[in-house]
């Protein structure tokens, strides 16, 4: 009766283990779909083959500065009280369409003539100031790994707009911060973007 009683205790956990298995593998795959497509001010998703301008949701838009006595590199700013939208930029996600929470690189749309010919106008986070971890460019346009992963950048929602977000997960052997992309107020200037605590509230404009 004890070799009935076991037997029959031993198949009900296997069964449980099985039932767990088969049941965990949908919800993994749900997760992944469920990745949803960034959308515009307009409500269109956001497309590869198309520039936007990034517009912050308290006013502003989005340029790029060099600093005084050198044209390069160009940081990221947020420049407010001034006519216009700022650069259009490109966002190229590592795979497929451009998601919430999916690695990507943001480039310029073209050139900037301030900079030499074969200077990239594609974003990246700046460790090595000891201000702060401004957002610049000369970054790296695809090729995901250690030798790129300061270029990676993902848009997360936040509120009822999006934030942009340094969490690559490009390279997972590389040490790396998470962090939000904010303003930092450089030399009680410029309004650079940085690693910072509190996010910078941003939608997408077509240009």
């Amino acid at each position: 009766m004890k070799h009935i009683d076991t037997t029959m205790k031993s198949t009900t956990m296997l069964a449980v283990l099985l039932l767990l298995a088969l049941s965990s593998q949908p919800l993994l795959v749900s997760s992944k779909a469920s990745l949803k497509q960034v959308l515009d001010v307009s409500g269109k998703k956001l497309r590869t083959d198309s520039d936007y301008y990034i517009i912050p949701a308290n006013g502003g838009d989005v340029s790029l500065e060099s600093s005084i006595g050198e044209p390069c590199p160009l940081h990221v700013v947020v420049v407010k009280h001034r006519q216009g939208l700022g650069f259009p930029l490109r966002l190229a996600p590592v795979k497929g369409d451009i998601r919430v929470s999916t690695d990507l690189n943001i480039m310029l749309g073209n050139a900037d003539d301030r900079c030499p010919y074969n200077y990239s106008v594609v974003w990246k986070i700046d460790p090595s100031s000891k201000v702060a971890t401004f957002v610049t460019t000369n970054g790296v346009l695809g090729h995901p790994g250690s030798n790129s992963i300061h270029s990676w950048f993902k848009i997360e929602k936040y509120e009822d707009a999006y934030k942009l977000v340094y969490c690559p997960n490009v390279c997972p052997s590389c040490n790396h911060v998470c962090k939000d992309v904010g303003i930092y107020k450089y030399k009680n200037r410029e309004m650079r973007l940085a690693l910072t605590n509190v996010p910078l509230k941003i939608k997408f404009q077509q240009a």
